[in-house]
């Protein structure tokens, strides 16, 4: 019960925080927007880099405490229903359908069960396997993703296979935990959290997640959902 309750507090504590942030650093955005227009190419070079340096680090810390909301908002929805999984699926191509039109990716779906679930929590889960099998694609490399879900004993076991970079032994573990990236973000954008909203989203349900992956040939994230 005390785990519990710290748990709860600190979810809320995160949630303020996040909140709380937001509006000084929309004060930050706003003000060098405005030195950015009415002051650029009237100091010298290196005004203009610093003019772009504050501006990139306050997108990015406002990509960050979205995320950080995102992620403390995960479980507030206490009404699960019955949800037919091909469907869920559908709704995240259609989303997702500029993204894979534009890497020629091609998605093979097997038949998927219906589960007891929150809708937005499943759409966000299947979103977030899917839009990083796209990202970490391989160059020259046609991005193929297969998603297929087994029944086992008292739960289903999901799979999501893709044939991109693929992932090291020693980092299977620390791509699920909040912030933690690979890669530069020069080389992949994003945030660092979508793993781990996939894993507190899974663990939610009484699941586990996990990944298998050869480096340069492809993973498969796999996650259970008890019956």
């Amino acid at each position: 019960k005390q785990l519990i309750y710290k748990n709860q507090e600190l979810e809320q504590f995160a949630f303020i925080a996040s909140h709380d942030l937001q509006e000084p650093l929309r004060t930050v955005i706003s003000f060098t927007q405005l030195l950015e227009e009415q002051y650029k190419g009237k100091l010298d070079e290196d005004a203009d880099k610093y003019i772009s340096f504050i501006t990139q680090a306050s997108t990015r810390m406002s990509e960050l405490i979205k995320g950080l909301l995102d992620y403390s908002g995960i479980g507030s929805e206490k009404q699960p229903e019955k949800v037919d999984c091909n469907e869920t699926v559908k709704l995240v191509l259609e989303d997702l359908g500029t993204r894979i039109k534009e890497s020629n990716t091609r998605i093979e779906i097997e038949r998927l069960p219906s589960i007891n679930t929150c809708p937005t929590l499943l759409k966000q889960l299947f979103q977030n396997l899917i839009s990083n099998a796209i990202k970490f694609s391989k160059k020259d490399t046609q991005p193929v993703i297969n998603i297929a879900a087994q029944k086992e004993d008292e739960h289903w076991k999901f799979s999501f296979t893709d044939n991109g970079i693929g992932i090291a032994d020693k980092y299977k573990e620390k791509i699920f935990v909040i912030f933690q990236r690979l890669h530069l973000r020069n080389e992949y954008d994003g945030t660092g959290i979508g793993l781990a909203h996939c894993k507190k989203i899974v663990e939610l349900h009484g699941g586990n997640i996990w990944v298998e992956s050869t480096p340069n040939e492809g993973s498969t994230f796999y996650f259970t959902i008890p019956t």
